[in-house]
């Protein structure tokens, strides 16, 4: 029986090794042999996740065809692979990759830290801010007062509760956007929102347009579905969208979906113009694709005087084109998992009949809090607090990494909870592998793209503060002189503890 689960083409990993060695380049640094950059290289796409672990790799003498290398080379990085544990092999089952004992598992998304973790690592990977209190105790206790009447019932509904679904409604009607409660769906976080949405529309196979670089929970659950991505380049800092661009992609693709996140995007901050909104819908529904607009950071502006612009959904006004998910989880807290979907009545009824074979429905307590929130006006209290959290971080975390890595290249974003920033040539997954020694948990930039892009960038949320904000930076400069001086492979200093 064979040890692995899946199999990377020798192609296919050629394209991941040279996309990385191209942008992780360092000039002036000493190069290692051949067989220690593949091996290298191989070992950061597994703690990267971008290669599964017991995935099958080529042959040697395949992969040496692909890379335009000798049998020897590829011989020699296996084994150095197997040494470090790796890459483990039989013979008539060839070689599969693995992770040495006591090295998690690499989940390919961006999952929190477990809190005993965090005495002695500074967290960049999550873009979640604690909850904002006193406004979740009371909309808790809220949701209790208001919890017997639903207690005598079964406690399903699919659709979500009539009252918070009545309440979304009135929201967007309120922007100018009629709608009527059977046009939400309320789900188990945006996640749950788009998951629901992808396998409705986008079987395996399907093609779904994805700005480059995009959110990287989103892309690998799209992944996980069996999806064919399509990536849309996204334009230098915060200019965002190139509609030239979006037009000739969805053209010449003609995706059944295409994500976008107008709002704040993540990773880049960038915000759509109302210009760039139309066009979207518009190119969308020229292409006779579906447009998933993510609103999960649409409450998160930053600055008091920034206009924001109507929503994409605002400039479809059949509901024919555009899907609009919205989520607690950012602008509230992450541990609300209450999301939501707005779409034309239809679709709404198929998403809610498939939800029969997924979770049911989401838990009644928690769509009674945020129920109560928005009812009470606690959602823009807790909202305003969220803001001067979110706004006095991104502050401090300028000001710190500015000062510790000047070389590094970043746009500042009115609002959302994102830094994306090139990060002066270095290779982004370096900074990740030796960061994690050296005490600080960042992202890097090949998580957000499609097929390797991205190297030489890292994602830096505003999660931290004051001198946490200022530990972290002192930590990313230490861990860049590391990987500037090509000692990415050798041992670093534990991280210290830090207390808050």
């Amino acid at each position: 029986m064979a040890e692995w689960t899946s199999a990377v083409g020798a192609a296919q990993l050629a394209r991941l090794i040279t996309s990385q060695q191209e942008r992780a380049a360092v000039p002036g640094a000493r190069k290692p042999p051949a067989y220690r950059t593949l091996a290298d290289g191989i070992r950061l796409l597994v703690l990267e996740g971008r290669i599964p672990v017991a995935a099958r790799l080529p042959a040697e003498r395949e992969l040496a065809v692909a890379l335009s290398l000798s049998r020897t080379t590829v011989a020699a990085a296996y084994e150095a692979l197997r040494g470090e544990g790796f890459l483990e092999s039989r013979r008539g089952a060839g070689s599969w990759t693995s992770v040495p004992a006591g090295n998690p598992l690499p989940a390919r998304g961006l999952e929190p830290l477990p809190p005993e973790s965090l005495g002695s690592m500074i967290d960049l990977g999550c873009a979640a801010l604690p909850a904002p209190e006193p406004w979740l105790t009371r909309a808790v206790q809220g949701a209790l007062e208001e919890l017997p009447p639903y207690a005598h019932t079964h406690g399903d509904y699919p659709a979500g509760l009539p009252a918070l679904r009545r309440m979304l409604a009135d929201r967007y009607t309120e922007q100018g956007i009629p709608t009527m409660p059977e046009q939400i769906m309320v789900t188990t976080g945006a996640m749950g929102a788009i998951d629901a949405i992808c396998s409705l529309f986008a079987g395996r196979g399907e093609r779904i347009a994805v700005e480059s670089p995009s959110y990287a929970n989103i892309l690998q659950l799209m992944r996980a579905a069996g999806v064919r991505l399509v990536p849309v380049a996204m334009a230098d800092g915060l200019a965002g969208w190139d509609m030239d661009v979006w037009r000739q992609v969805l053209r010449d693709s003609a995706p059944r979906l295409a994500y976008v996140v107008a709002d704040f995007h993540n990773p880049t901050g960038a915000l759509a113009s109302e210009d760039q909104r139309r066009a979207m819908v518009e190119a969308a529904r020229s292409a006779g694709t579906v447009l998933v607009a993510d609103e999960t950071m649409l409450e998160l502006q930053l600055e008091p005087d920034l206009e924001m612009p109507r929503p994409v959904c605002s400039f479809d006004p059949a509901g024919s084109t555009v899907i609009t998910v919205g989520s607690a989880s950012k602008a509230f807290w992450a541990g609300m998992r209450i999301g939501w979907v707005r779409a034309a009545p239809d679709v709404i009824r198929s998403l809610v009949a498939a939800r029969a074979y997924a979770d049911l429905g989401t838990p009644v307590l928690e769509q009674l809090a945020v129920n109560w929130l928005m009812r009470t006006g606690g959602w823009q209290e807790a909202v305003e607090i969220r803001r001067q959290q979110a706004r006095e971080n991104r502050d401090a975390l300028v000001t710190a990494v500015r000062r510790e890595l000047p070389a590094w290249e970043f746009a500042v974003p009115a609002g959302g909870l994102t830094l994306w920033a090139r990060a002066g040539g270095l290779s982004g997954s370096r900074l990740a592998e030796v960061g994690e020694r050296v005490g600080v948990r960042v992202p890097s930039g090949p998580r957000f793209g499609v097929d390797g892009a991205f190297e030489g960038y890292v994602r830096l949320p505003f999660t931290v503060g004051g001198p946490v904000a200022e530990e972290a930076a002192t930590r990313l400069a230490a861990a860049a002189a590391l990987v500037g001086k090509g000692a990415g492979d050798s041992g670093a200093e534990p991280p210290r503890t830090f207390v808050a």
